[in-house]
């Protein structure tokens, strides 16, 4: 029996926008959802950096475009030429998960985590948060995780192997067709 739900695919393929219709076509009543997913910003066409947005339209920076080291001279959190705003992503991020683990819910939640990838996981407190969540008995997480690529990332590793977890692959031959099975997946995690 799953728990949890992650997608994955490589980037561009539609993960975060299933995410979206997946929370769209899941809202039931009686089941509080909560989460965030990640946007991209651009400028003059161009892509310039993420955006962490809430489902409650709360927005902050994830990454942009910039220097490799701060104004102390401190080497910054990068992936590729993006540097990860790391305190604006948790002040965003973390509040939400820890009203999941707090215990105070009776039934069933479902927390959308989009994504749990290399910029994310420059956050050690979400990790922790990430894990507590997964192991939280009253909640079910509907996620993004990248493809395999290059060195594993932990986190990422024991989402794809946990027993309770349904990884989706999202191609762009299924993407339009593999919604239902997603919120099918979703509504048995939380029986």
């Amino acid at each position: 029996m799953y728990k949890h739900v992650f997608l994955t695919g490589p980037p561009g393929v539609g993960k975060t926008t299933l995410i979206k219709k997946a929370t769209d076509a899941f809202r039931s009543p009686g089941v509080p959802i909560d989460g965030f997913y990640t946007e991209e910003v651009r400028q003059a066409g161009r892509r310039v950096g993420f955006d962490v947005v809430t489902l409650s339209g709360k927005r902050g920076i994830l990454s942009r475009i910039g220097n490799a080291s701060g104004p102390s001279g401190q080497r910054e959190c990068r992936v590729g030429q993006y540097v990860v705003d790391l305190p604006s992503f948790e002040n965003i991020a973390l509040p939400l998960l820890q009203n999941v683990n707090a215990g105070g819910s009776t039934g069933k939640q479902v927390y959308i985590i989009d994504e749990i990838g290399r910029m994310e996981l420059f956050s050690q407190s979400f990790i922790l948060a990430v894990r507590q969540t997964l192991e939280n008995a009253q909640s079910s997480i509907l996620g993004t995780i990248p493809i395999p690529k290059g060195k594993p990332l932990g986190i990422v590793e024991e989402i794809r192997n946990r027993r309770d977890v349904k990884v989706f692959t999202v191609t762009k031959e299924n993407r339009d067709r593999i919604l239902p099975e997603i919120v099918t997946a979703l509504q048995d995690c939380i029986k």
